[in-house]
Protein backbone atom coordinates (compact mmCIF):
# COMPACT_ATOMS: atom_id res chain seq x y z
CA UNK A 1 0.00 0.00 0.00
CA UNK A 2 1.53 3.28 -1.12
CA UNK A 3 0.83 6.94 -0.72
CA UNK A 4 2.53 8.91 -3.47
CA UNK A 5 5.86 7.16 -3.03
CA UNK A 6 5.71 6.97 0.77
CA UNK A 7 4.88 4.09 3.03
CA UNK A 8 1.46 4.04 4.59
CA UNK A 9 1.08 3.42 8.32
CA UNK A 10 -2.06 1.60 9.44
CA UNK A 11 -3.51 3.12 12.61
CA UNK A 12 -5.72 0.52 14.30
CA UNK A 13 -8.12 1.87 16.95
CA UNK A 14 -9.64 -1.23 18.53
CA UNK A 15 -10.19 -1.87 22.26
CA UNK A 16 -10.92 -5.59 21.96
CA UNK A 17 -7.52 -7.26 22.15
CA UNK A 18 -8.76 -10.45 20.49
CA UNK A 19 -10.14 -8.49 17.55
CA UNK A 20 -6.95 -6.43 17.31
CA UNK A 21 -4.80 -9.57 17.10
CA UNK A 22 -7.16 -11.13 14.57
CA UNK A 23 -7.13 -7.99 12.41
CA UNK A 24 -3.34 -7.74 12.44
CA UNK A 25 -2.84 -11.45 11.72
CA UNK A 26 -5.21 -11.45 8.74
CA UNK A 27 -3.96 -8.18 7.28
CA UNK A 28 -0.47 -9.75 7.38
CA UNK A 29 -1.81 -12.97 5.83
CA UNK A 30 -3.06 -10.93 2.90
CA UNK A 31 0.55 -9.85 2.32
CA UNK A 32 0.29 -6.32 3.70
CA UNK A 33 3.56 -5.52 5.49
CA UNK A 34 2.89 -1.87 6.34
CA UNK A 35 3.52 -0.83 9.93
CA UNK A 36 0.45 -1.18 12.17
CA UNK A 37 0.20 1.17 15.16
CA UNK A 38 -2.44 -0.10 17.59
CA UNK A 39 -4.49 2.01 20.04
CA UNK A 40 -7.13 0.75 22.46
CA UNK A 41 -8.73 4.12 23.20
CA UNK A 42 -9.72 7.22 21.28
CA UNK A 43 -7.69 9.87 23.08
CA UNK A 44 -4.28 8.28 22.57
CA UNK A 45 -5.19 7.56 18.93
CA UNK A 46 -6.16 11.21 18.40
CA UNK A 47 -2.91 12.32 20.08
CA UNK A 48 -1.09 10.26 17.46
CA UNK A 49 -3.21 11.31 14.45
CA UNK A 50 -3.88 14.97 15.26
CA UNK A 51 -1.14 15.64 17.83
CA UNK A 52 -1.60 16.66 21.47
CA UNK A 53 -2.83 20.11 20.39
CA UNK A 54 -5.19 18.46 17.85
CA UNK A 55 -3.91 20.66 15.02
CA UNK A 56 -3.22 17.77 12.63
CA UNK A 57 -0.05 19.58 11.52
CA UNK A 58 2.31 16.79 12.59
CA UNK A 59 0.88 14.23 10.21
CA UNK A 60 0.22 16.42 7.20
CA UNK A 61 3.04 14.71 5.25
CA UNK A 62 2.42 11.21 6.55
CA UNK A 63 0.24 8.61 4.91
CA UNK A 64 -2.09 7.01 7.39
CA UNK A 65 -4.91 4.54 6.93
CA UNK A 66 -7.22 4.40 9.93
CA UNK A 67 -9.07 1.28 11.07
CA UNK A 68 -11.66 2.50 13.53
CA UNK A 69 -13.89 0.60 15.93
CA UNK A 70 -16.94 2.67 16.91
CA UNK A 71 -17.31 1.30 20.43
CA UNK A 72 -14.36 2.52 22.49
CA UNK A 73 -14.03 2.93 26.26
CA UNK A 74 -13.38 6.68 26.34
CA UNK A 75 -15.26 8.16 23.38
CA UNK A 76 -17.37 7.20 20.42
CA UNK A 77 -15.67 6.27 17.17
CA UNK A 78 -18.07 8.69 15.48
CA UNK A 79 -16.45 11.56 17.47
CA UNK A 80 -13.01 10.40 16.32
CA UNK A 81 -14.19 10.18 12.71
CA UNK A 82 -15.65 13.68 12.98
CA UNK A 83 -12.41 15.12 14.38
CA UNK A 84 -10.27 13.48 11.67
CA UNK A 85 -12.56 14.46 8.79
CA UNK A 86 -13.06 18.06 9.97
CA UNK A 87 -9.32 18.75 10.22
CA UNK A 88 -7.81 20.25 7.03
CA UNK A 89 -4.59 18.20 7.42
CA UNK A 90 -6.24 14.83 8.05
CA UNK A 91 -9.59 15.05 6.22
CA UNK A 92 -8.33 13.01 3.25
CA UNK A 93 -7.01 10.12 5.34
CA UNK A 94 -8.94 6.97 4.50
CA UNK A 95 -10.97 5.70 7.45
CA UNK A 96 -12.29 2.14 7.54
CA UNK A 97 -14.98 1.57 10.17
CA UNK A 98 -14.85 -1.93 11.67
CA UNK A 99 -17.64 -2.45 14.16
CA UNK A 100 -20.21 -4.88 15.48
CA UNK A 101 -23.01 -2.34 14.93
CA UNK A 102 -25.08 -2.69 11.79
CA UNK A 103 -27.51 0.08 12.68
CA UNK A 104 -28.66 1.72 9.43
CA UNK A 105 -28.63 5.24 10.92
CA UNK A 106 -25.10 4.83 12.25
CA UNK A 107 -23.84 3.54 8.90
CA UNK A 108 -25.38 6.55 7.13
CA UNK A 109 -23.87 8.92 9.69
CA UNK A 110 -20.38 7.47 9.23
CA UNK A 111 -20.56 7.87 5.45
CA UNK A 112 -21.97 11.40 5.84
CA UNK A 113 -19.00 12.27 8.03
CA UNK A 114 -16.59 10.95 5.41
CA UNK A 115 -15.87 7.31 6.29
CA UNK A 116 -14.47 5.48 3.27
CA UNK A 117 -15.56 1.93 4.12
CA UNK A 118 -17.96 0.56 6.75
CA UNK A 119 -17.55 -3.09 7.69
CA UNK A 120 -19.70 -4.90 10.22
CA UNK A 121 -17.65 -7.42 12.17
CA UNK A 122 -19.17 -10.83 11.64
CA UNK A 123 -19.69 -12.50 14.99
CA UNK A 124 -18.38 -15.80 13.68
CA UNK A 125 -14.58 -16.11 13.85
CA UNK A 126 -13.94 -17.53 10.36
CA UNK A 127 -16.18 -14.98 8.66
CA UNK A 128 -14.41 -12.18 10.51
CA UNK A 129 -10.97 -13.55 9.62
CA UNK A 130 -12.03 -13.88 6.00
CA UNK A 131 -13.46 -10.33 5.88
CA UNK A 132 -10.19 -8.94 7.26
CA UNK A 133 -8.13 -10.94 4.75
CA UNK A 134 -10.20 -9.47 1.93
CA UNK A 135 -9.70 -6.03 3.44
CA UNK A 136 -5.95 -6.72 3.47
CA UNK A 137 -6.05 -7.60 -0.24
CA UNK A 138 -7.91 -4.33 -0.85
CA UNK A 139 -5.19 -2.46 1.10
CA UNK A 140 -2.47 -4.03 -1.01
CA UNK A 141 -3.79 -2.33 -4.17
CA UNK A 142 -5.13 0.84 -2.60
CA UNK A 143 -3.66 4.26 -3.35
CA UNK A 144 -3.73 6.84 -0.59
CA UNK A 145 -3.93 10.56 -1.39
Amino acid sequence: MQGTGKEVTIVMIEDDEGHARLIEKNVRRAGVNNPIVPFSDGNSALDFILGKERTGEGNKNNYLLILLDLNLPDMSGIDILEKIKSNPHTKRLPVVILTTTDDEGEIQRCYDLGANVYITKPVEYDSFANAIRQLGLFFSVMQIP
